[in-house]
């Protein structure tokens, strides 16, 4: 194997690692998924806390069949709403609601402690710098 795919396969395998640590600190301690945790970060950081679901489901990386469920439970638990887009009838926005960023700020802080862990746990802080960087960001 080159270089390359040595350095692409440990970096997937210390990715999916992590985001594994991750998930399971969410869902034991706050009752979410990873997936569902990136949701509310980027409908927290989005204007008026609120995105269409294509854009969601652009920002997730996911389909948007995936990201329609994922809202429906959001929306179960009151931590979103959808609410129909007024320029366009057939677009709908998933909304942010109070509980929502209530729930995102107090996982956020076990987050990254989880994230720290998992990754001094699994050796990311012996991928070169730039690797190390792209791994803390996902």
């Amino acid at each position: 194997m080159s270089k390359s795919s040595d350095a692409w396969l440990k970096l997937t395998q210390v990715v999916s690692s992590v985001e594994a640590d991750l998930g399971a600190v969410l869902q034991v301690q706050h009752e979410l998924g990873l997936s569902e945790f990136r949701a509310l970060e980027i409908l927290a950081r989005s204007k008026h806390s609120e995105l269409r679901m294509q854009e969601l489901a652009s920002h997730l990386r996911l389909h948007q069949s995936s990201v329609a469920r994922m809202a429906e439970r959001l929306e179960r638990a009151g931590l979103t709403v959808r609410d129909l887009c007024p320029d366009d009838k057939r677009g709908v926005f998933i909304v942010l609601t109070r509980e929502g960023r209530k729930r995102l700020e107090g996982a956020q802080p076990n987050y990254e402690k989880a994230l720290e862990a998992a990754l001094k746990k699994h050796g990311a802080e012996k991928l070169p710098a730039t690797q190390a960087a792209k791994v803390s960001r996902s």
